[in-house]
């Protein structure tokens, strides 16, 4: 049998930065583009780990890569069928447990290769308000009131640099540059991130991605 522990382990050696900030006036989510097999060997440098599903929602996975892509379809078309059945859009509270619930069933089932996504949820509700939440890998869910990097191999970096800078009701303008920081810094230390960063906001005004940089334009900044 597969403990938490040893599905977070997992999850930790499979190779991605992503973080999610609260600001001010929304959320801000961002990860890497390198994609690896095993954290050893570069399969994709344009894997796009953050993604809008809908019109209200942003996911963003770590893990594996065909779980994650499972995962984001499934999400989106059980979110619309509950969209039809209730006539009205599901909050991001009940997006974020629908992912857990699936996590959860899935990583409990007896299966020769293990379920193994942990994921972060970002999205604005009907009122306005916009909410992060933070799914484990073993389907555990937490609302995210600051900033979180899921079990994403860059998450030590990327948390480390954030308990330093991240200030509570930042502007979202000081939020995109602090998660292009955050990916920047991990994939400097962390071998299996790299490669670039995708930047989405999310606001009352909707969904932007902000942000889709290659990982020339990434370090070009950088002063020897």
């Amino acid at each position: 049998m597969v403990s938490n522990e040893d599905v977070q382990k997992n999850i930790m050696h499979s190779g991605t930065s992503l973080v999610g900030i609260v600001c001010k006036d929304g959320i801000v989510m961002a990860g890497d583009r390198k994609s690896t097999a095993g954290g050893q060997i570069v399969m994709n440098k344009n894997a796009q780990k953050v993604v809008q599903i809908n019109d209200y929602l942003v996911l963003s996975g770590t893990g594996v890569a065909s779980d994650i892509d499972m995962l984001q379809k499934l999400v989106a078309a059980q979110l619309k069928l509950k969209e039809l059945k209730d006539r009205k859009k599901p909050t991001v509270k009940e997006s974020a447990n629908l992912v857990a619930n699936i996590a959860y069933n899935n990583i409990r089932q007896p299966a020769m290769i293990q379920f193994v996504a942990g994921m972060m949820v970002g999205g604005v509700n009907a009122d306005g308000d916009a909410e992060l939440y933070s799914v484990e890998p073993a389907g555990s869910v937490m609302k995210v009131d600051d900033f979180d990097a899921n079990f994403s191999s860059g998450m030590p970096y990327i948390l480390g640099l954030l308990e330093r800078q991240y200030k509570p009701n930042m502007s979202m303008a000081d939020g995109v540059k602090l998660a292009i920081e955050s990916i920047k810094s991990s994939s400097e230390r962390d071998t299996a991130s790299g490669c670039g960063v995708d930047v989405f906001t999310i606001t009352k005004d909707g969904i932007k991605q902000v942000s889709a940089m290659k990982s020339e334009a990434v370090y070009s900044e950088r002063k020897n």
